[in-house]
C-alpha cells in the first residue's frame, strides 16, 4: 500500500518555495513580503493556482485567512487543519512561515498522488499577519479566528507608511472578492503546524524532526518617554529633560530585572524611535519596544507586571507611559497530537526529538480551540528572521513526510 510519505516530492516542494521566495526577494537570499500587500496577494494567488491543480477548494474569512480544503469521504466530519503564514519580516528568510503552508500543500498533494482518501477533510491555512512586521502585534489572523481578539481591536493600527490595518484589510478583501467567503472561526478536529525550528537544537543533535511539546509565553510592551527638546550646543546638561538618557537608565534597570542565570527568560528591545531624530538637538521623545518571553506562566506574569514600575523608578528627568499590547500565555500542546507526530516520524524512518518552541506561532492561539501540535525541521546555525535563514531541501522534505503521515492518521 502506498503511504502519503512515499509520494512527497522534495523537488516540487523546493521549487515552489523558491518560486515564492522571488516574490519580495531582497539581497542575500532574503524576503520582504509584508502582509496584505500586493506581494502577499501575488504569493497567495500562486498557492491558490497550485491548490486548484489537485481539485482543492479555496476560501477566505473576514480576517483574510486563506483556506485550502481537500475533501474527505465524510463531508460532515470536522477537518484536520494544518498550515502557517506567508508574510515575512522586513529582512526575513525564505522558509519562516511559508514552509508550513507549502508543506501542508505538498502533504495534500501527496495524498492526491497516492490516491488516498481520508475520512475527514484536510484544510491548509495561511494565517494573516503572523509576523507583525507591518502591523503589530503578530498573529492577528489566528487570534481573530480563535476569538481571542476581535478584528475591530486592530482597525486603527498603522504601518510605517501610516496605512491602517482596517484599510489594508478592506483593500485586500476587495482584491480577493472572487474567492468564496467563509465564517470567521471553526472547530477543527485537530491542528498541526510545520515550521522551521528557528533555533540550533535539532542541527546540533543531528536530528531530522522536532516534536514540539509546548510554546513559551510572550508579552509585548510599548514605552514612550517624554522630555523636552533643546539645543545641543546651548542647553546645559544639568537642565535638560533628555528622554534618550532616561531610556538608557530604564533599559539598564530592565536588564537587572530580567537577569536570569539559567538564560531562560528572553528580554529584547528591538525597536527605538527618537523624535525629532536630529544630531544637534536634545530629543523630545523616545519610544521603544519590549519583547518578554518565558515558558513559565508565573515568571512571565511576575516579570511583566514589574516592568512599568521598574521604568518609572529609573527615570531622572522625564515621564514615561507603558502600554502592553500583546500577551500570550505559555501553552502545552495536545499529547495525542504529539504522540501521532512521534509515531509518524518513526514510521517514516526519521529521527525525532521533543523540544519546546521559543518563538510564538499561530498554533498558540489554536490550542484552546482544538487539539494542537507542531513539528520542526532544522535551521542552519539556528538563524531565522534573517536572509541567511536556511534549511536544506532534504530536511524540508523529511518534515513534510512526517507531516503527511501525521495528517493522514489524524484525518482517518
Amino acid at each position: 500500500m502506498t503511504r502519503p510519505a512515499d509520494t512527497v516530492s522534495e523537488s516540487r516542494q523546493w521549487d515552489r518555495l523558491m518560486t515564492l521566495a522571488r516574490l519580495g526577494a531582497i539581497p542575500g537570499d532574503g524576503v520582504n513580503r509584508p502582509c496584505l500587500s500586493p506581494l502577499d496577494r501575488a504569493a497567495r494567488r500562486q498557492v491558490i493556482a497550485w491548490a486548484r491543480e489537485i481539485g482543492a477548494e479555496v476560501s477566505i474569512d473576514d480576517a483574510a485567512n486563506l483556506f485550502i480544503r481537500r475533501a474527505g469521504s465524510d463531508p460532515d466530519a470536522a477537518p484536520v487543519l494544518t498550515g502557517s503564514h506567508m508574510d515575512s519580516q522586513p529582512e526575513g528568510g525564505r522558509f519562516d512561515g511559508i514552509y508550513g503552508v507549502i508543506a501542508g500543500l505538498e502533504a495534500i498533494t501527496a495524498l492526491h498522488d497516492a490516491g488516498i482518501v481520508t475520512r475527514r477533510p484536510i484544510e491548509v491555512v495561511a494565517w494573516t499577519n503572523e509576523e507583525g512586521g507591518r502591523f503589530a502585534p503578530g498573529c492577528m489572523g489566528s487570534m481573530a479566528w480563535a476569538g481571542h481578539t476581535p478584528l475591530s481591536a486592530w482597525a486603527a493600527v498603522r504601518d510605517p507608511a501610516g496605512i491602517t490595518f482596517g484599510a489594508a484589510l478592506a483593500e485586500h478583501l476587495a482584491a480577493e472578492a472572487d474567492l468564496p467567503r467563509r465564517p470567521l472561526g471553526s472547530r477543527p478536529h485537530a491542528y498541526l503546524e510545520a515550521h522551521i525550528e528557528q533555533g540550533p537544537m535539532l542541527e546540533a543533535a543531528g536530528i531530522d524532526v522536532g516534536v514540539v511539546t509546548g510554546i513559551q509565553g510572550s508579552r509585548w510592551f510599548s514605552v514612550t518617554i517624554t522630555g523636552a527638546s533643546a539645543h545641543a550646543g546651548t542647553a546645559p546638561v544639568g537642565t535638560r529633560q533628555d528622554p534618550v538618557q532616561d531610556m538608557l537608565r530604564a533599559i539598564a534597570a530592565l536588564n537587572a530585572l530580567t537577569a536570569d542565570p539559567t538564560d531562560t527568560l528572553r528580554f529584547t528591545v528591538g525597536r527605538i524611535d527618537v523624535l525629532p531624530n536630529t544630531s544637534n538637538t536634545v530629543a523630545s521623545q523616545v519610544r521603544f519596544s519590549i519583547d518578554l518571553r518565558h515558558p513559565d506562566r508565573a515568571i512571565l506574569l511576575r516579570t511583566g507586571d514589574a516592568i512599568a514600575a521598574t521604568i518609572t523608578a529609573a527615570l531622572k528627568t522625564c515621564r514615561a507611559e507603558v502600554q502592553e499590547h500583546f500577551h500570550a500565555i505559555p501553552v502545552r500542546v495536545a499529547p495525542p497530537v504529539v504522540e501521532t507526530v512521534a509515531a509518524a516520524a518513526i514510521a517514516c524512518g526519521h529521527r525525532a526529538m521533543r523540544l519546546p518552541s521559543g518563538a510564538f506561532h499561530d498554533a498558540q492561539f489554536v490550542v484552546p480551540i482544538a487539539p494542537t501540535g507542531m513539528l520542526f525541521v532544522p535551521s542552519r546555525a539556528g538563524i531565522s528572521h534573517n536572509p541567511a535563514e536556511y534549511t536544506a531541501p532534504a530536511q524540508l522534505a523529511a518534515g513534510t513526510r512526517v507531516l503527511a503521515e501525521s495528517l493522514a492518521r489524524l484525518a482517518s
